[in-house]
């Protein structure tokens, strides 16, 4: 069968590479620079703790090395601190990583996989879909037709495969813009990130409205300032004016010894297209949506595209067509993203405006409320998605029972025994197109697993994996937040929770598990929304 041709070599394009080989679908990037990227220390990536996980696992990447866990968040109001908060082991910070890093260590992996060849200086040009398959062209010194079985457009803002396909992409231009500089210095808040609102201190320019410093890594920080609304050009002498007297506002008056290494000015827009999906033509990351503003991360939105949308399309590349599993792509990550857009467009007006509002007691804190969400990667603002209302949620049966996790979630990352007997983080199994099946089974890590897989339930529940109606993995585990023992929970290849049951129930564990590839309910689903 044909490759799937994925356009655009960014984070998302190399992801979703690397995340089909490894369930064994081979795939080709059209790249349309020359396969190297420019080193910019003020373009950096925020990503939660699982899509952190995804990179590494696919990559074979320590990243948590490679960027930099922030030690607290601290936000600041005026002269007033507002909120502290400190990160530890059972709460980690979000992981702040420059973005020319993230994509070496994709492309690294890449050249040493033998399923994904990479064409650069590859621009596209043309695109072709009949019923077995896709044909684009690309122009350029190695300008080619490419077959395909499927194609992915990752390929930014300016989409040519979303142009192709005359999808419309509406929205806000230019909803907030930044002012952005990555300096090597020390500040009085080391390894803490700080959002400080309505500083007191007055620019060479309009005053400043809010700055937020996040550490890279030890002495290096990357500095953003809101901009005033319309197009007044930023100059390096303005710039460096605001590092000055930042850096002075928060070290009692004097500059500290800086070196600025890059600069910049991020432009936030928030779109969203009307369609991810054109039969064979998918869209993902920047290319289907833009969000940014009050700290949401669009890159980990994009890296989240290429994770649900893998399992799916290497379902269908090896079994054949499976258009309502195909079809939920769209409906479950759009519905996600739209939320978030939905969100933060509501709650701009109130944070930004000024007058009466804002001096109504308490505003402040709720306002720094809203911030911290957006910026921390959690509540309405910045907590990721799940799909507990999408077309592959199953019925509730009448084990289903609940856990610390929402159906539809993404799971927690507790230690597991494998049925290698090997004892492996659970994140460790996703991403290779089998279902996990997770049974709770608290005491089982004092006995050799000889002991204990053919006693009690496991030969039952074993029994049940082998018949569901895709390849399974069972996996035990000793506890699972809010979970009885005995337990079994049913987990989709991309992480997230399709159901939790009491007990081994064959049928309802079967029912869920056809659900979750896009059974019956999601078929019928998908067929009343093309008609």
């Amino acid at each position: 069968m044909d490759p799937v041709i994925i356009v655009g070599a960014g984070p998302v394009g190399l992801t979703l590479a690397l995340a089909l080989a490894r369930q064994e679908v081979p795939s080709v990037v059209l790249d349309e620079g020359s396969g190297t990227d420019e080193q910019r220390l003020a373009r950096t990536a925020v990503l939660r703790e699982d899509t952190a996980a995804l990179v590494g696992r696919l990559a074979g990447f320590p990243v948590a090395e490679a960027g930099f866990r922030w030690a607290g968040w601290r936000s600041m109001r005026r002269k007033q601190v507002m909120r502290q908060i400190t990160f530890g082991e059972d709460d980690p910070a979000l992981l702040h990583i420059p973005q020319h890093v993230l994509t070496a260590a994709l492309r690294t992996a890449i050249a040493a996989e033998g399923l994904v060849k990479m064409s650069v200086e590859s621009r596209l040009d043309s695109v072709e879909q009949e019923t077995a398959g896709v044909t684009a062209h690309t122009r350029g010194p190695q300008g080619t037709w490419w077959r395909g079985s499927f194609l992915v457009g990752c390929d930014g803002p300016r989409s040519t495969v979303r142009k192709l396909q005359d999808i419309r992409f509406p929205g806000r231009t230019a909803v907030e813009r930044h002012a952005v500089a990555a300096l090597r210095t020390e500040l009085p808040w080391p390894g803490q990130a700080l959002l400080h609102r309505l500083p007191p201190w007055r620019t060479s320019g309009p005053s400043v409205a809010e700055v937020t410093a996040r550490p890279l890594a030890e002495d290096l920080w990357r500095m953003d300032w809101l901009l005033p609304p319309g197009k007044d050009l930023v100059t390096p002498d303005l710039l460096v004016a605001r590092v000055r007297e930042t850096l002075a506002g928060w070290s009692g008056g004097t500059t500290p010894p800086y070196e600025l290494l890059d600069t910049g000015v991020h432009t936030v827009h928030h779109r969203l297209a009307r369609r991810w999906r054109a039969g064979r033509v998918f869209l993902a990351g920047d290319a289907a949506h833009l969000l940014g503003a009050l700290g949401t991360q669009g890159l980990d939105e994009g890296l989240r595209d290429a994770d649900n949308l893998a399992w799916k399309l290497a379902l269908a590349w090896h079994h054949g067509p499976h258009e309502a599993l195909l079809d939920s792509y769209q409906v479950e990550r759009r519905a996600v993203v739209a939320a978030r857009l939905r969100a933060t467009d509501q709650a701009l007006p109130v944070l930004r405006a000024g007058g009466l509002r804002s001096a109504v007691p308490g505003s402040s804190r709720g306002h720094d409320a809203l911030l911290t969400e957006g910026h921390l990667g959690r509540g309405a603002l910045g907590a990721p998605g799940t799909y507990a209302d999408a077309p592959l949620a199953p019925p509730r049966a009448e084990s289903s029972v609940e856990v610390g996790t929402a159906v539809g979630a993404p799971v927690a990352d507790v230690r597991v025994t494998a049925e290698d007997g090997s004892a492996v983080a659970l994140r460790d199994r996703l991403g290779r197109g089998a279902l996990l099946v997770l049974l709770i089974a608290p005491g089982t890590v004092v006995w050799a697993r000889k002991h204990w897989v053919t006693a009690g339930i496991m030969p039952r529940l074993a029994a049940a994996v082998t018949a569901l109606p895709h390849r399974a993995e069972l996996l035990v585990a000793e506890s699972y937040p809010g979970a009885a023992a005995h337990t079994v929970l049913l987990i989709r290849p991309d992480g997230h929770l399709v159901t939790a049951l009491g007990g081994v129930r064959p049928a309802d564990l079967y029912e869920a598990a056809e659900a979750a590839l896009g059974g019956p309910r999601a078929t019928a689903e998908a067929a009343a929304s093309r008609s």
